[in-house]
């Protein structure tokens, strides 16, 4: 029996594996950071019987009320991920599980990997209408890349979508895939009419460094993305610091930053409600785009979902914050569950990359609606 996490995104210690009904786990912190809850490792095992896998340090992960409710992914593939039997006690998380080949694959959710990530850059720039942009690079050298859809025009809204922050939220980058499998449909009237009226900018993923590391939530130096906007830096933030200088260079007319979140079952946005610069528009535009989300599918609602921030009181490190206050925008944090959308539960397979993938989809239809009154 072996377990292995050597490879793109893996994460698990092997504390003891020679006993099926007792396979003892731990899951790594982020490099120089205390952050942890992302696992993806393999079982490769001789044994036809039931396995028991207890992940030991479960309850003092990053969000340890994520456990409860949720199940792990598996695969025999790396392509169709289910979801298997878990459970939580408090301190270990649990996955029982019988093996029907040699060799599975565990995950926090579907894995996005690296490989993909650059496939869906080099497809997406073989379309006519899409340009691929390199920004600079990481900590660890990795390319920071855009996606410029549309042709750039001053009468044109500036509409930017960047997903990934936190690289364990893996179905932020599948919301992009399928965003971009609707957006450069040449065929979907929805995407014509978007394309007439708007230029997308999107960086579909944040953070490489940490996606491929195997982190939950920081990049290569262990610092939290989505806490840097007010002054990053190229030392210790240049995937921030990256972006931030093209949105300045270019502007931005609406953003959504795409997240998942560990502990609520649910789609849901949060909005910009504290910032100091908050105005009638802004909360006309957060309610127009809400209500057609709501129209386009069941998978979101508006009952769940953070509070509000004070009026005034939003933390301007946080990137929809710090866009809608620079830019005086529509912009939007999107988060989507790691466990289970608990209004439209799938047994099997949970919330997952497909369903990531068709939300991102709908979304567009949401923001056609509001693209208009953008400025």
């Amino acid at each position: 029996m072996k377990i292995t996490s050597n490879f793109d995104s893996g994460n698990i210690e092997v504390i003891a594996a020679t006993d099926p009904q007792n396979i003892q786990l731990a899951i790594r912190k982020d490099h120089q950071s205390d952050f942890y809850q992302w696992f993806h490792f393999r079982l490769n095992t001789p044994h036809a019987q039931v396995h028991k896998l207890h992940i030991v340090n479960a309850g003092g992960s990053a969000y340890p009320d994520g456990w409860k409710d949720y199940q792990a992914v598996a695969s025999y593939d790396r392509q169709t991920w289910f979801r298997v039997e878990s459970e939580f006690d408090g301190k270990t998380f649990t996955i029982t599980h019988y093996p029907e080949a040699e060799s599975v694959y565990f995950a926090y959710f579907a894995p996005y990997s690296y490989e993909r990530h650059q496939d869906l850059l080099h497809q997406a720039q073989n379309d006519y209408n899409c340009q691929l942009v390199e920004l600079g690079e990481t900590l660890d050298g990795r390319d920071m890349n855009m996606l410029v859809v549309g042709e750039p025009d001053d009468s044109k809204k500036k509409v930017w979508i960047i997903a990934r922050q936190h690289p364990g939220e893996t179905m932020a980058e599948w919301f992009v895939e399928g965003f971009l499998d609707r957006l450069l449909d040449e065929d979907d009237g929805v995407a014509r009419a978007l394309l007439a009226k708007a230029v997308f900018y999107i960086v579909p993923n944040m953070n490489p460094d940490g996606s491929v590391r195997g982190h939950l939530r920081t990049n290569a130096a262990g610092v939290n993305l989505n806490r840097e906007w007010q002054n990053p830096s190229m030392a210790q933030s240049p995937e921030v610091f990256l972006v931030r200088e093209k949105m300045l260079a270019l502007g931005v007319d609406m953003l959504l930053d795409v997240h998942g979140d560990e502990n609520l079952p649910y789609n849901f946005v949060a909005g910009a409600e504290g910032v100091p610069s908050y105005s009638g528009k802004m909360q006309q535009l957060e309610e127009a785009f809400k209500a057609a989300m709501v129209m386009v599918t069941p998978e979101f609602q508006t009952e769940f979902g953070y509070g509000k921030d004070e009026p005034g009181k939003a933390n301007l490190t946080v990137a929809s914050n710090w866009v809608a206050e620079q830019f005086s925008c529509l912009a939007y944090t999107l988060e989507m569950p790691f466990k289970d959308n608990a209004n439209l539960p799938d047994e099997a397979f949970g919330w997952s990359d497909i369903r990531s993938m068709k939300l991102g989809q709908d979304s567009l239809t949401a923001i056609l609606a509001v693209v208009d009154d953008l400025r």
